[in-house]
């Protein structure tokens, strides 16, 4: 079936839409960790000439882009493929494709008509490694679909005016590039940083000062609507709809590209000054050669922030030496031969020891399996960000620990003496230390330190059971 385009073209509609997740365009976008963010080629020609074209040429007619049916198809396998659960309305992710091969036109209509209108986001707080709470706002996943749309056409757009030195929510740009870059310059004798935090930064963006910098590049009213409506969408909390008149919750597409154009302000101003730094989203670390220096710098990020009505976190801020502190869950050290190393920073250790320590925790019945496939899901994912650390050493150590929770656990699980002994000894403990050990088998941090130990609960134990290793 199809119908009149704007140009006078049929332009077919969306009733193959529940195909688009078999379909397979050339080069159709990002790893799927990367999540919202847009693919650097979305196959159509409207997406691929976007960031081609002067700053605010065709502009006026990017919603037209947002519906055109290659880019709204690329937008329904996105949402399908970051999965993620149902917003206020209850629609779940598999129910999107039917849901649009019946609705597709009348939704279509109302965006280029300007009518189209948001639902509420759902609240849901999460608990910070800092401590507190973060603040989701979860849309429908309709809306997310939508906003998947309105970002693929705008990233293109933005993105290559954006700083070289912000790596938050880019295509081809990571949390590990801004490591490498931030090990750079210190290693280029840089070695104080002004650590700089904002205070509720998701929660606390101006709508005005936020539209503003959107319609210096931006002439489609229709879209600059659309996104004013996204941004004052209600939030539902315990069962009530709450307006919103500031921030942009996190959970939506678009929030981490609405984030680089607020900050891109202060990234051109640090780097008409000269200033080298390195920003991810609203963390942005900048790299001086004296301690005077950097209280110049925060001074002038404090003023920079307030022109953008965003306030700086005062005790999450300082200007110190870059190995006391903390940036993206890394750290720096800098050897005798004044080589400047990534390590994995202290708190992330405590963080990720807070985590196993949880899993291992004896409740509930868990079989010895049970528990290793979540400590397998869990240290997957920590290894494979924290892979880059170039201190070995101290992922040895974490292995050793790891290994020696689930001793204990298994200890535990035993109970008493006479199980341990018969237990050790079908393991191939002689009888004696097994003895020794089941006399003591309460004695959990003595008892998982001996050699003994070692024999009847070897790490290659664990490693048949799918335990990964933290070093290969």
């Amino acid at each position: 079936m199809a119908h009149e385009g704007p140009n006078g073209k049929e332009s077919e509609t969306l009733m193959d839409l529940g195909d688009a997740r078999q379909q397979k365009p050339a080069r159709a976008g990002l790893a799927k960790g990367d999540r919202g963010e847009a693919p650097k080629d979305l196959g159509s020609d409207e997406a691929s000439t976007a960031g081609r074209e002067t700053e605010r040429s065709g502009t006026d007619r990017l919603m037209e882009q947002v519906v055109e049916t290659s880019n709204a198809q690329a937008a329904l396998k996105r949402v399908v493929q970051n999965k993620g659960g149902p917003g206020l309305d209850g629609m779940r992710v598999e129910e999107l494709a039917p849901y649009l091969r019946a609705n597709w036109r009348r939704i279509r209509s109302e965006l280029l008509a300007g009518t189209y209108q948001p639902q509420p986001v759902l609240r849901r707080e999460i608990e910070k490694s800092g401590g507190g709470l973060r603040m989701l706002g979860i849309p429908t996943v309709l809306d997310r679909f939508v906003q998947q749309a309105i970002l693929q056409v705008l990233q293109p757009r933005f993105d290559p005016m954006f700083s070289t030195h912000s790596y938050g929510f880019r295509p081809g740009r990571s949390a590990h590039d801004a490591i490498r870059a931030a090990q750079g310059f210190i290693q280029e004798g840089r070695h104080w940083v002004v650590d700089c935090d904002l205070e509720k930064f998701f929660d606390r963006v101006n709508h005005d000062v936020l539209l503003s910098r959107l319609a210096r590049r931006i002439e489609d009213k229709r879209l600059l609507g659309l996104v004013r409506r996204y941004l004052n969408a209600g939030m539902m909390a315990d069962g009530v709809v709450i307006e919103r008149h500031e921030g942009t919750p996190q959970g939506g597409p678009l929030s981490p590209l609405m984030a680089n154009v607020l900050l891109d302000e202060v990234d051109k101003e640090l780097e008409k000054r000269g200033h080298a730094f390195c920003r991810y989203a609203d963390d942005c670390n900048v790299y001086v050669r004296s301690e005077r220096a950097g209280q110049r710098v925060m001074v002038q990020l404090r003023k920079l922030y307030t022109r953008l009505r965003l306030k700086v976190n005062e005790d999450k801020s300082a200007v110190a030496q870059p190995w006391d502190r903390k940036f993206l869950g890394f750290s720096f050290r800098l050897t005798k031969g004044g080589k400047v190393k990534r390590c994995v920073a202290p708190q992330s250790l405590d963080k990720m020891k807070e985590r196993v320590r949880k899993i291992t925790a004896r409740n509930g019945g868990r079989s010895m399996q049970s528990v290793v496939a979540s400590l397998r899901t869990y240290l997957t994912g920590w290894r494979a960000y924290f892979r880059h650390t170039e201190v070995r050493t101290e992922l040895r150590r974490l292995d050793a620990w790891v290994r020696r929770k689930l001793r204990i656990l298994q200890l535990k699980q035993w109970k008493r003496g006479r199980t341990a002994f018969r237990e050790l000894c079908a393991r191939g403990l002689d009888r004696i230390p097994a003895a020794r050990i089941a006399a003591r088998c309460r004695r959990y941090a003595w008892a998982s330190r001996q050699p003994a130990i070692f024999v009847a609960l070897p790490d290659k134990l664990f490693d048949s059971m799918g335990l990964p290793r933290l070093v290969r």
